[in-house]
């Protein structure tokens, strides 16, 4: 058995998909809402939280496998109780922050449930992705209203990666030997500007998108009121304040560990405009 958890997300949904796709049942997806949960046939839907002990073991009762994104609740809790209803392997999706900005708030709880993993006995594989292309999302309400997408940073271009790649890179460790006991970075196949983003989102609607570039500091006023003061300064650190070669290094490990090339993010623009409409 594997449990998808964050089943309705960007990647759990997609990494559900895919399993089923390749007969790697049974699969059993962790949400907060089975009744609403549209899941592959076949699948289990299995309503739980990580705020709720009791509900999570119930969803690892026979487990083998197990994905997990990390920091959604106590990783050491869950990862107690992962171990001890049996589950053997873990894939686990961290943060590239985790090598290239080890010394940031984030980055250093993902490197402690990183820790955790490996201490915990079970075998792993970590994922360590960069900035998700899905994180445009933040702009849609402006872009829908027709109003200026305002950025910091916006000709700082890095190797955005689709959410559909995680989950394909996922798969392959869930499913394939040789992948326990490994650390993949994982990027898209080319650096792309906050700018080029917002023109593509602008081609794929066939209308005029206007971006303005604003400063850090007003860039965290509007960040803190939903990411917190030092989460904020993180991701602008991340995004353009605080970039390194590592950071913006493009890696070829999707293709090398899936077969297939990595999506570039006028991909995920194309299946996801309906949101920006």
């Amino acid at each position: 058995m594997i449990l998808v958890t964050g089943a309705t997300g960007n990647i759990g949904s997609a990494l559900l998909k895919g399993l089923h796709a390749c007969g790697a049942g049974p699969l059993r997806g962790l949400t907060r809402d089975a009744a609403r949960a549209s899941f592959p046939e076949g699948v289990e839907a299995k309503e739980g939280d990580f705020a709720d002990m009791a509900s999570l073991k119930s969803a690892l009762d026979g487990v083998r496998s197990l994905f997990l994104v990390s920091r959604m609740g106590s990783d050491a809790d869950i990862l107690d109780a992962a171990r001890r209803a049996g589950v053997e392997h873990v894939v686990l999706v961290s943060s590239i922050t985790a090598q290239t900005h080890p010394h940031l708030g984030p980055a250093r709880e993902n490197m402690a449930v990183e820790q955790l993993l490996k201490d915990s006995g079970m075998a792993w594989t970590v994922l360590r992705p960069t900035q998700f292309a899905s994180n445009a999302m933040w702009w849609a309400a402006s872009i829908r209203e027709h109003q200026t997408v305002r950025v910091p940073y916006a000709d700082t271009g890095l190797p955005t990666i689709h959410p559909a790649d995680i989950a394909a890179v996922a798969q392959v460790a869930l499913t394939e030997p040789g992948h326990q006991g490994r650390t993949y970075e994982l990027t898209g196949p080319e650096r792309v500007t906050a700018r080029q983003q917002v023109e593509a989102i602008a081609a794929a609607l066939g209308r005029e998108v206007p971006c303005a570039e604003i400063d850090r500091a007003e860039a965290h006023r509007h960040m803190s009121t939903f990411l917190g003061a030092e989460a904020a300064d993180a991701v602008l650190d991340v995004t353009g304040g605080d970039v390194n070669d590592e950071l913006l290094a493009v890696r070829d490990t999707v293709p090398r560990v899936t077969g297939s090339p990595a999506r570039p993010f006028h991909q995920w623009v194309l299946e996801n405009v309906a949101a920006f409409r």
